[in-house]
C-alpha cells in the first residue's frame, strides 16, 4: 500500500493542474459529479451506485489507449481503494506488474469490469493527483447518482468544503488516517475565536506528532469555513528559511492568490518588505475574513513577516515563537504520541484488520513505538508487505541498540532509529545504497525525479519506480501539489541518515562529489534553462553540494562566472545568488575575487530585477580595471563582438573610486537601526540578533557588545548627554542602558502591550525626556521621564501601530508616523495634538488601499518637517503644512527610512532595493546613489554635523559615508551642459562643474585639462570651436565669454542677450558664434570683433537653433521655439522663412543630410516633415502617446527617428510618412518606461543600421528590426545629450549627478 503519511508530518498541499474540463452538465443533485465552480474542481460522490452505465464503458473504451498511455497506476490506486472500489487482491494484481504501461492497463481492465462507482472513483483519482486533462475525457459521460447517496465525499467534507480547501492548497487526508477528535475540537475552539478579529493559533508538538494533518482536519468543517472563513482558507508549507527562502515562500503565497484574482501581471515583490506589504493588502481587502494556515514554522523572524493583521493558524516545535508577533494569541499543545488505541488502530489499516484482531505483538510494537505517529506508520507500512514478521519487528525494536540522534530535543529518537533502519534493512541491496543518497538533501527540500535521475544515472521511469517503493516503506513522501512530483524526507529521516553518515564523513563528502560529479557530466554543455523544478534544484543547491564536497576549486570556478550569474539571476532572482556569496563566504572569504564579485553583485544587483533582463557582460564592463568581474567581461566582450554584438566599455570609470564604501562594519543578524551619538563620536546599532553594539566612528573598534532584550531590537538612541542609550523590543519592552559601561538603568515593561518600534530623546538637555511608539491599538504613543518607572503621558489620535517619533530641535513638538496613513504633530509640553497631516489623501491612494507613513525628519531650524510613505519623501511648512516639495523615487521601491541633513538641503533615503540615495529636496534632484548594501536597508542617519551618513542593512553590515565625497567630489560635479570634439583619436570636452568653473577634458581618460575660476553668473551652455582651439560659454545674465584652450585666456565678452543664454554655436569655419536666449531673440556674432546681427521674431523662448552651412544656396540657421513656430535666417538677419508648425510648443528640429528637408517634433505629441526647398509640409507623423522630445534623420535621409517622453522610439520612411518600426522591448516592467525616462537625444550610424539613444539610460538599437542591442545603465538618470563620434565607436554623456561617462565600442 502507498502510504502519504500526512498524519506523520507530511507536509504536502495539492493544488489542481493540467488542463480542466471545458463544461458539464447539470444533473439531479448538486454531488452527482463534478462541479467546475469558478474554473475549480470538485470531486463526485461515489456512494449508492450499482452498476456502470453504458456510455460509461463506451467512454472508458474509447479513452482506454490514451489513459493507459498516461497515467500512473501507482498514484491512483490509494484513492480508489479509500472508495472501497478495489480489493486488496486487485491492488496487489496491479502492483505486481513489471511496467507502468502494464499497471496502466491493468487498471483499466478492472474498472471496465465494476459499476458507476469505479467510474466516478477513477474520475475522482485523475482530478486528486492532477490528472486534469485526461479527467476531461471521462466527464462528459459521468454517470448519474441516486438520489440516496451521501451528501459527503470520502474524506468527511461536504463538497464546499471539498471546493475551498483545494483552491487554498490543503492537503487531503492520508490514506491511512485515525481521528483524534479531542485535539480537532480544541483547534476548532480556537479558531471560533478568530471570527470577527484577527489573531493566531499556535498548534505545537514535537516532531512527527501529526500536527500538520490536525490542522488541516480541523479545517474541514463547512460550519466553521462558512461562519470564520468566508473568504478562503490558504495553506502554505513553510520550513526552515533563510532570508531569499522567505522572500520566495511570500511571493509564491501572493501569485498564487492573485492568479485567482487574474492580478498575476503585477511585478513580483523584490524584498521581504515589499512582500509583506502585498500580502498584507491581499488579505485585508481581497481576502478578507480568510484564513492562513503556516506549516512548520521554525524561526520568529519568519513568522513575523507574516504578521500583516490576518487569522493565522501556524504548526511549529516551539511554542515561544508566537511571542514575536502581536494581536490575540491562542494555543494548542499537542502531545507527540497518538495513545495505544490509536497507534493500533494505523497499524489495524495498514493490515486491513480490526484493532481487536491484532496479535498479541502489536501492543507490544505500540509501547516500543513510544505511540509516535511516524514510527507506527513506518512499522505499519513493512507488515504490510510482511505480515507474518510481526516477531522479527518486535525483536528489532526491542534488542538492536542504534545510536540516537544527538538533538537538544525531549523526543525519544530511539525507536525512530531502530523503525527506519528495519525499513531500510528489508529493501533490496541496490535500493539500500540508493536511499542512502538522500543524506546529501537539505532540510525541507523537495526534490523531482529527473535531478535523482541525473545522480543515479538511471532512467526517470526507473527513478519513479524506485521512489514508489521507498513511499510504500513510509521513508519518502511525495508532494503532490505539481506535476512532475516532488519527493522529500521527513526532517527524522534525514536526522537519521545523517547520523548514520556522521562517523563516516568521507562517504557524505563522496556523496556530495557524487551529485556535482554527475551534474557537471549531464549538463557539459551548459547549465539547464528550462525553470522546471528540475533546474530549479541545481540553480538554488549545486553550490551547496560542492561546497559539502570539499569542490572549492568547481566552486569557485562556478560563482565567479558571469555566465553563472546571468543565469541563475535570470531565473530565481539577484537575492538568491547574493545568498551564495554570503553562505559560503568562509569557504570563499580568502579571495579577493570573491569581493570583487560580491560588490559586483551588490551595486548592480538592483538592475538584474529588470525587465528586461540586462546584459551581465555589459553590467561587468563597468567594474574597476583590476577587477575579475571586468577582466571577465572584456574577454566575453570580445569573443561576442566578434559575431556582432554591441559592447561599450567605460572607458574612464577609474575616476569613480571616490564613490565606494568607506567603511563596513559586519554584525550579526539583520540591522534595523543605526545612529551617531550627539558629540558624533559613537555609532549604535541593533537588530535581529537582540543585541546593542556600540562602536568607535573613527576606527571602528568595538566598545560595547550585549544582549539588550529577549526579542529584536528594533530601535536604539542616544540621551542628550550621551550618558544613556535606550533601546525598545519586539518583547514588547524599553530599556535605559549606561551607554558606558552598558549595564541596566531602568526596564519600562508593563505599559505596551505590543512590540515597541521606535524610541527617541529629546534634544536638549533642560528637560530630558524619551519617547515610545508601538503597535499597541489606542496605546501607541508614550513619553517618559527617564528617571520614574511609569510613563509621563499617553498620547491620544493614532488608531493604528505609530512606526515612528522624533522631537523638533527645539522640542516644542513630537512628531508621529503611523500606519493610519497620517503624520501628526504633538505639543510636548501639554501632549495634545497640535496638526495632523493625511498623507493618504496627498498620494491620491484608494480608501481600501493601506498607506504607511514610516518615518518622519526634521530641518535644522525646525521650520519643515519630511515624511516618507510608499516611494516618495514629502516636505511640509511647518506652520502652515504647506506641502512645499516632495520627491518620488521609483514606483519599484519602497522608501524604508529618511534623514535631513543638518547643515544643506539634502535628504538621505534608504531604499527597498538595497541602495541609499542623497537628494537636494528644494531642487527635487538626485545628488548621489550610494549601492553597495546586499540587502534591503532599513535605516539611513546623518551624523550631528552631517558630514557623515550611516547606513544599515540585513546583509548585517552598515556602511559610513561621507557626505561631501559622494556628491561633491570632482568625479562627480559635472553638468549635463557639455559639447565634445572628436578630432582624430583625441577627445575634448567642455562642461561646467557645480561649482561653476568651466573644465574641460581630454583623452579617453577624461583627465582635466583647463579648470576656470568661479564664474558669478551660472553657465547655462557652452560650445567648442576646432579651428582655433576655443571654447564658448553663455551665462544666465546673459553674457557669452569666449576662452582660448587649453590656456583658459579670455578671448572675447559678448555682452547683448537680456536673459539667459539657452544655446550656442560656432559656424564650421569658426568665424562666427550663434548663440539664442530666453528673451527670444537669436544673435550671429562676430566674435573677433563683437559685431553682432540680431535675429527678431520669436515671441518665446529659442532654446535651439541649427546651422544650414550647405542646405541652402546661402549660410542660413533655422531656429525654432515654444511659440510653435520655426523661422530661417540668413547670417546678415535678414528673415528667409516664417512657418507656423504646431499648435504646441517644438521641442526638437533636425535637417536632412541631403539638405531637402526638416523635421519637427511638438509637446502636440505629433512629428512633421518638411521641405527645404518649397517650405510646405509633406508629412504628418502621428502615433507617439507623449511629447515628442528629439528626432533625428538618417545618414542617407531615408529614414527618420523619434522619441517621446513615454521612451518609445518610432521610425519612419521620409518618402511617404510611414511607420516602419516603433524601438521597444516587449518584455518591460508595465511599471517602468521604455526608456528610463524622456528620450532626449538620437544618432544613426554612419551605415544607418544602428541607432543610439539617450534617456534614463543609453540604449543602441538594430534600425531594421527595431529591436534593443545593448544598455548602459548610469548611475544617474536624466541624460540630456549624448555625443556620438564619426565612427560611431565612441560616446559621451553626462547624467544627473554629474557623472561623465566616456564609452568606447568594444571590437
Amino acid at each position: 500500500m502507498i502510504v502519504d503519511c500526512d498524519a506523520i508530518g507530511d507536509k504536502r498541499t495539492r493544488k489542481l493542474s493540467g488542463q480542466q474540463p471545458p463544461g458539464y452538465r447539470q444533473i439531479a443533485i448538486s454531488e452527482s459529479y463534478h462541479i467546475l465552480k469558478k474554473s475549480r474542481w470538485t470531486c463526485v460522490n461515489i456512494t449508492g451506485i450499482l452498476v456502470m452505465e453504458e456510455r460509461a464503458r463506451s467512454c472508458l473504451l474509447q479513452h482506454r489507449d490514451t489513459l493507459q498511455q498516461d497515467i500512473k497506476a501507482f498514484y491512483l490506486i490509494d484513492h480508489m481503494v479509500s472508495d472501497n472500489v478495489l480489493t486488496q487482491d486487485e491492488e496487489d494484481k496491479v502492483r505486481t506488474k513489471h511496467t507502468r504501461k502494464e499497471q496502466a492497463v491493468t487498471l483499466i481492465d478492472l474498472v471496465l469490469q465494476k459499476d458507476n462507482r469505479a467510474y466516478i472513483s477513477l474520475y475522482n483519482a485523475l482530478i486528486r493527483e492532477s490528472y486534469g486533462d485526461l479527467a476531461s475525457l471521462l466527464q462528459p459521460d459521468l454517470p448519474l447518482i441516486s438520489p440516496e447517496a451521501h451528501k459527503s465525499f470520502s474524506d468527511g467534507g461536504t463538497p464546499y468544503v471539498h471546493t475551498m480547501l483545494i483552491e487554498g492548497g490543503v492537503p487531503q487526508r492520508p490514506v491511512v488516517f485515525v481521528t483524534r477528535p479531542t485535539l480537532v475540537n480544541q483547534i476548532r475552539e480556537k479558531l471560533y475565536k478568530l471570527k470577527d478579529t484577527p489573531g493566531w493559533v499556535t498548534v505545537f508538538g514535537m516532531a512527527g506528532s501529526g500536527k500538520s494533518v490536525l490542522a488541516a482536519e480541523a479545517v474541514r468543517d463547512e460550519a466553521l469555513i462558512r461562519e470564520c472563513f468566508p473568504g478562503g482558507v490558504h495553506w502554505l508549507f513553510v520550513g526552515q528559511l533563510k532570508l531569499p527562502g522567505l522572500l520566495v515562500k511570500i511571493q509564491s503565497l501572493c501569485f498564487r492568490l492573485e492568479q485567482t484574482l487574474d492580478m498575476s501581471s503585477q511585478r513580483p515583490p523584490s524584498s521581504v518588505e515589499e512582500a509583506k506589504d502585498r500580502l498584507r493588502y491581499l488579505m485585508l481587502y481581497k481576502y478578507p475574513r480568510s484564513l492562513l494556515i503556516l506549516d512548520d514554522i521554525w524561526d520568529g523572524i519568519v513568522l513575523k513577516a507574516f504578521d500583516v493583521q490576518c487569522r493565522v493558524l501556524f504548526t511549529t516545535r516551539d511554542r515561544s515563537l508566537v511571542d514575536s508577533v502581536g494581536g490575540l494569541r491562542y494555543e494548542v499543545p499537542v502531545e507527540s504520541g497518538l495513545g495505544q488505541k490509536k497507534a493500533l488502530e494505523v497499524l489495524g489499516l495498514y493490515m486491513n484488520k480490526k484493532p481487536e484482531d491484532l496479535p498479541e505483538q502489536a501492543y507490544s510494537i505500540v509501547k516500543e513505538c513510544k505511540c509516535s505517529p511516524l514510527v507506527v506508520s513506518l512499522i505499519g507500512a513493512l507488515l504490510h508487505d510482511f505480515p507474518d514478521r510481526w516477531d522479527y519487528y518486535l525483536r528489532q525494536l526491542k534488542m538492536k541498540q542504534f545510536r540516537r540522534i544527538r538533538k537538544s530535543s525531549s523526543y525519544d529518537y530511539e525507536a525512530l532509529d531502530q523503525a527506519m533502519d528495519a525499513s531500510i534493512t528489508v529493501l533490496q541491496k541496490n535500493y539500500q545504497e540508493l536511499y542512502k543518497d538522500f543524506t546529501v538533501l537539505k532540510k525541507d527540500v523537495k526534490v523531482p525525479a529527473k535531478v535523482l535521475s541525473i545522480i543515479w544515472d538511471l532512467e526517470v521511469e526507473e527513478v519513479e519506480d524506485v521512489l514508489q517503493e521507498f513511499v510504500n516503506k513510509s521513508l519518502l513522501f511525495r508532494d503532490c501539489n505539481q506535476r512532475p512530483y516532488l519527493y522529500y524526507l521527513h526532517d527524522l529521516q534525514l536526522d537519521f541518515l545523517t547520523e548514520q553518515n556522521r562517523s563516516r564523513l568521507q562517504v557524505c563528502t563522496e556523496l556530495h562529489t557524487k551529485v556535482v560529479h554527475q551534474y557537471q557530466q549531464f549538463y557539459r554543455d551548459g547549465p539547464p534553462i528550462s525553470g522546471d523544478s528540475e533546474c530549479l534544484y541545481w540553480f538554488r543547491y549545486l553550490t551547496y553540494h560542492m561546497a559539502n564536497a570539499g569542490l572549492t576549486q568547481e566552486l569557485c570556478t562556478l560563482m565567479f562566472s558571469l555566465a553563472w550569474i546571468r543565469t541563475k539571476a535570470k531565473v530565481l532572482g539577484p537575492v538568491s545568488v547574493i545568498n551564495d556569496y554570503v553562505e559560503h563566504g568562509t569557504i570563499l572569504e580568502s579571495s579577493d575575487v570573491c569581493k570583487q564579485f560580491l560588490e559586483f553583485l551588490s551595486v548592480n544587483g538592483h538592475q538584474l530585477e529588470q525587465k528586461p533582463f540586462p546584459d551581465v557582460v555589459q553590467l561587468g564592463l563597468s567594474q574597476p580595471i583590476s577587477s575579475k568581474v571586468y577582466q571577465e567581461a572584456q574577454q566575453l566582450a570580445h569573443q561576442q563582438a566578434s559575431k556582432g554584438a554591441v559592447y561599450l566599455d567605460w572607458v574612464n570609470k577609474s575616476s569613480l573610486e571616490s564613490l565606494s564604501r568607506l567603511v563596513v562594519k559586519p554584525l550579526q543578524g539583520f540591522i534595523y537601526y543605526t545612529c551617531f551619538s550627539r558629540d558624533g563620536l559613537k555609532i549604535a546599532s541593533c537588530g535581529s540578533d537582540n543585541t546593542l553594539q556600540v562602536f568607535r566612528m573613527a576606527s571602528g573598534e568595538k566598545l560595547l557588545d550585549f544582549r539588550a532584550h529577549e526579542d529584536e531590537v528594533l530601535c536604539c538612541a542616544f540621551s542628550p548627554d550621551d550618558r544613556q542609550i535606550a533601546t525598545c523590543s519586539s518583547d514588547r519592552k524599553v530599556k535605559l542602558w549606561n551607554a558606558e559601561k552598558g549595564t541596566l538603568i531602568r526596564i519600562f515593561d508593563e505599559e505596551h502591550e505590543e512590540q515597541v518600534n521606535h524610541c527617541q530623546f529629546t534634544n536638549t538637555r533642560r528637560r530630558i525626556l524619551l519617547a515610545t511608539c508601538s503597535n499597541d491599538g489606542v496605546y501607541n504613543l508614550k513619553l517618559w521621564n527617564p528617571n520614574k518607572q511609569s510613563s509621563q503621558n499617553t498620547l491620544f489620535g493614532h488608531m493604528e501601530p505609530v512606526n515612528h517619533c522624533c522631537f523638533s530641535p527645539d522640542d516644542t513638538y513630537l512628531a508621529t508616523s503611523s500606519s493610519d496613513g497620517t503624520l501628526k504633530l504633538w505639543e510636548v509640553s501639554s501632549a495634545n495634538e497640535s496638526k495632523s497631516i493625511n498623507i493618504q489623501k496627498i498620494l491620491d491612494e484608494d480608501e481600501d488601499m493601506e498607506t504607511i507613513v514610516k518615518c518622519s525628519s526634521w530641518s535644522a531650524d525646525g521650520k519643515w518637517i519630511f515624511c516618507a510613505a510608499k516611494n516618495a519623501v514629502f516636505m511640509f511648512d511647518v506652520e502652515t503644512l504647506e506641502l512645499l516639495s516632495e520627491i518620488r523615487t521609483s514606483r519599484l521601491n519602497t522608501v524604508q527610512f529618511c534623514d535631513a541633513c543638518p547643515n544643506s538641503q539634502l535628504v538621505a533615503v534608504a531604499l527597498s532595493h538595497y541602495a541609499v540615495e542623497v537628494w537636494n529636496i528644494k531642487a527635487k534632484k538626485k545628488v548621489a546613489d550610494c549601492r553597495g548594501h546586499l540587502s534591503l536597508v532599513h535605516c539611513v542617519r546623518f551624523s550631528p554635523d552631517g558630514t557623515l551618513l550611516v547606513s544599515s542593512s540585513s546583509d548585517q553590515t552598515f556602511r559610513l559615508w561621507e557626505t561631501e565625497k559622494i556628491h561633491t567630489s570632482s568625479a562627480v560635479s559635472l553638468k549635463r551642459d557639455s559639447d565634445v570634439l572628436f578630432h582624430d583619436s583625441n577627445i575634448i570636452i567642455v562642461a561646467p562643474d557645480n561649482k561653476n568653473q568651466l573644465q574641460v577634458r581630454c583623452g579617453e581618460s577624461g583627465a582635466v585639462k583647463f579648470q576656470s575660476q568661479k564664474l558669478e553668473s551660472r553657465i547655462r551652455c557652452v560650445c567648442l570651436c576646432q579651428e582655433p582651439l576655443a571654447a564658448a560659454l553663455g551665462q544666465e545674465d546673459g553674457v557669452v565669454q569666449v576662452l582660448e584652450l587649453p590656456s583658459g585666456k579670455a578671448l572675447h565678452t559678448l555682452s547683448g542677450h537680456t536673459k539667459t543664454v539657452l544655446h550656442c554655436q560656432f559656424s564650421a569655419d569658426g568665424h562666427t558664434l550663434v548663440t539664442s536666449s530666453e528673451d527670444t531673440t537669436i544673435r550671429v556674432w562676430k566674435w573677433r570683433t563683437g559685431e553682432c546681427q540680431i535675429l527678431q521674431g520669436h515671441t518665446e523662448q529659442v532654446r535651439r537653433f541649427l546651422l544650414l552651412e550647405a542646405a541652402l544656396p546661402l549660410p542660413c540657421l533655422l531656429s525654432w521655439s515654444y511659440d510653435g513656430t520655426v523661422k530661417v535666417w540668413d547670417f546678415t538677419g535678414a528673415k528667409i522663412q516664417d512657418i507656423v508648425c504646431h499648435q504646441g510648443s517644438i521641442l526638437s528640429c533636425d535637417a536632412s543630410p541631403d539638405g531637402r528637408m526638416f523635421s519637427t517634433t511638438s509637446t502636440d505629441k505629433t512629428a512633421k516633415l518638411w521641405s527645404l526647398q518649397h517650405w510646405s509640409k509633406l508629412h504628418d507623423l502621428t502615433g507617439h502617446q507623449g511629447c515628442i522630445r528629439s528626432c533625428c534623420f538618417s545618414h542617407s535621409s531615408l529614414h527618420l527617428a523619434t522619441g517621446d517622453d513615454y521612451g518609445e522610439i518610432r521610425l519612419w520612411s521620409v518618402l511617404d510618412g510611414s511607420l516602419l518600426k516603433i524601438c521597444s522591448s516587449p518584455s518591460k516592467d508595465s511599471m517602468d518606461s521604455l526608456h528610463g525616462g524622456w528620450v532626449t537625444d538620437l544618432h544613426f550610424s554612419p551605415d544607418d543600421k544602428m541607432l543610439v539613444s539617450a534617456g534614463g539610460y543609453v540604449k543602441w538599437w538594430d534600425v531594421e528590426k527595431g529591436q534593443a542591442l545593448q544598455t548602459f545603465y548610469t548611475m544617474g538618470v536624466n541624460l540630456k545629450r549624448i555625443h556620438v563620434s564619426p565612427n560611431f565607436k565612441t560616446f559621451v554623456t553626462i547624467d544627473s549627478i554629474g557623472i561623465l561617462y566616456i564609452l568606447r565600442k568594444v571590437e
